[in-house]
């Protein structure tokens, strides 16, 4: 791996307020034009403003290489995922929610007990709690989208953005114009930077393979979750072919179910690349993500992907000048 790219891990793991994100930009902007590329920042406007670092032009490109460079806010329990079983990732889901309105419900009934025994009305009591128990749910909601900033951000998604930088530095001058670079922005606010993304270049929502890069650095198993249009072509063998694992690696691409909640899904033909481990009783899982226990960042993880997406990258320009 070259000194750049780990230093996004050493000088960039934050970047979640406005200034850090900029600062990132910037420098990440100045080591793409060292390395020949021209990049750019495209703005987006919305309930908040989305800044995607494009480097090649998304509209020729017949392959996307992404990965979102916001990170989130900490939180006292991770984002655990379970790409291979529904089950599990819902019960998960479902048991943050009825966590989290329990806690609030325990506040309103807290403050209507202190409003009452203040003020001796049992309406205005009623009233109060309400209030605080609105006051509650929304410091929870905008706690999980804008609260103080994870410090730990090793493989969500500190990973991919090292993945993609990394596959930048090493991709020959001459494959250079097959394939768009994208840095996309405020992913853990709902995927808005790549939806903004999608809808300004509709052709390559449309058409582009799109290999996203997402929390690829803690776990031996490496997985593609490709769409249902991806399934049909293929690329399936093509993927299977650039990516290879080694002794203590595994690369896989899930043709089963399988499913993994990042921003490859605003394009028809997206692929999901994350690393997993495995437990007897969960099947395939990530963990550690969103909290201050992620700070596992494997380089080995990092090395094989950028050598297969070079791969794929020639394989897939060689496909282009054989059919042309």
């Amino acid at each position: 791996m070259t000194n750049t790219a780990r230093e996004v891990l050493q000088r960039w793991e934050i970047r979640k307020s406005k200034k850090q994100k900029e600062d990132f930009r910037q420098w990440l902007c100045q080591q793409l034009r060292e390395a020949g590329y021209t990049p750019q920042v495209e703005k987006s406007r919305g309930l908040w403003e989305s800044n995607n670092v494009v480097a090649g032009d998304p509209d020729k490109a017949k392959t996307l290489l992404t990965a979102h460079y916001d990170t989130c806010a900490v939180l006292p329990f991770p984002n655990f995922i379970t790409p291979r079983s529904l089950f599990w990732y819902l019960v998960y889901q479902i048991l943050i929610v009825v966590v989290f309105f329990a806690l609030v419900f325990v506040v309103t009934f807290l403050a209507i007990l202190g409003a009452e025994f203040l003020l001796g009305d049992v309406d205005a009591a009623i009233v109060m709690g309400m209030v605080m128990g609105y006051v509650a749910l929304i410091f929870g909601i905008w706690w999980m989208l804008d609260g103080k900033a994870n410090r730990h951000t090793a493989n969500d998604n500190t990973s991919g953005v090292m993945t993609l930088l990394e596959t930048a530095l090493a991709l020959p001058q001459e494959l250079r114009d097959e394939v768009c670079f994208v840095w996309f922005d405020n992913e853990e606010r709902g995927l808005l930077g790549s939806g903004a993304f999608a809808k300004s270049h509709k052709g390559a929502k449309r058409s582009a393979l799109v290999i996203n890069f997402d929390c690829v650095s803690d776990g031996d198993s490496i997985q593609f979750f490709p769409s249902k249009k991806v399934k049909k072509t293929e690329t399936i063998a093509a993927l299977r072919e650039a990516y290879t694992g080694t002794k203590e690696k595994t690369v896989e691409v899930v043709e089963g179910f399988g499913f993994y909640p990042s921003d490859q899904a605003a394009f028809t033909y997206g692929v999901g690349v994350c690393a997993l481990k495995k437990s007897k009783f969960f099947g395939w899982y990530m963990d550690r993500i969103h909290t201050k226990r992620d700070t596992v960042l494997d380089e080995k993880n990092i090395d094989l992907l950028q050598e297969g997406t070079v791969r794929l990258v020639q394989w897939l320009a060689n496909k282009e000048e054989t059919h042309a």
